[in-house]
């Protein structure tokens, strides 16, 4: 893949801070100015490193985000020796929470520090230091959650992004995206984002949205701008059209 780019937009998700304060998500917040700079341009990865080793985290909650407990706890995950893929996962709080119920979760973050972090808190998850768009697990995986990862990326790099998760996911596999969905952005990260994006690039590879609903637990300022999609990869051939379900595209 010829992009190295990885969000560590996972440790919590835009919009929260430490112990889940929410923070404003705009060029007014000095954490998101200066973000900015740190992570300039599609090819990242080393951007991402420097936030966390200078503590510019505005994502990171510190705790799982309240949506993924809400996964947990409804029952329809995947379970029983299911393989999980939290990338961006950086602090490891999601992928602690989603690794219940006979899960194997591989969390993966391509900061060695907050890697090593993530390992002292749990040895339940596999947590991998390594790129995105680059590395080479030995098998798919059954479930792939994405949270704001899609959003943190440069807009460029999307169709990879969506390609990667085509390669990583079994041909059964299931994909749950956790958008946050900006609009009045006048640079990012995070980019402006609709539902249609994620449309455009993962309709193509034969993703469908079976589900989609607005993020009723979203973290303050975030309410209102997430929207939790449980996407399903058909096999080839398959009907990929989502014209039956129109999406709600902020």
């Amino acid at each position: 893949m010829a992009s190295t780019a990885v969000a560590d937009a996972n440790g919590g998700g835009f919009g929260v801070g430490a112990a889940g304060v929410g923070q404003v998500l705009d060029g007014s917040n000095p954490a998101i100015v200066r973000l900015r700079q740190l992570v300039d341009g599609p090819q990242s990865s080393e951007g991402w490193r420097r936030c966390w080793e200078q503590g510019v985290t505005p994502w990171d909650l510190g705790q799982p985000t309240p949506a993924v407990v809400k996964l947990v706890q409804s029952g329809t995950l995947p379970a029983g020796g299911a393989t999980v893929l939290v990338p961006g996962c950086g602090g490891g709080y999601d992928a602690v929470a989603l690794s219940g119920g006979g899960r194997s979760v591989v969390g993966l973050d391509v900061c060695d520090a907050v890697i090593q972090r993530a390992r002292q808190r749990s040895s339940d998850v596999a947590f991998v230091c390594a790129d995105f768009f680059t590395w080479a697990p030995p098998e798919p995986f059954h479930l792939i959650f994405d949270y704001t990862f899609f959003c943190a990326l440069d807009p460029s790099v999307r169709p990879a992004w969506a390609a990667r998760m085509e390669e990583l996911l079994r041909p059964d596999g299931e994909l749950i995206t956790l958008m946050y969905l900006p609009q009045d952005q006048d640079s990012g990260p995070p980019y402006n984002t609709t539902v249609l994006d994620y449309e455009e690039v993962l309709n193509p590879l034969g993703f469908v949205i079976e589900s989609i609903e607005d993020n009723d637990v979203a973290v303050e300022p975030c309410k209102g701008l997430e929207k939790i999609a449980r996407w399903k990869k058909m096999a080839a051939g398959a009907e990929t059209s989502t014209t039956d379900k129109p999406s709600d595209n902020l």
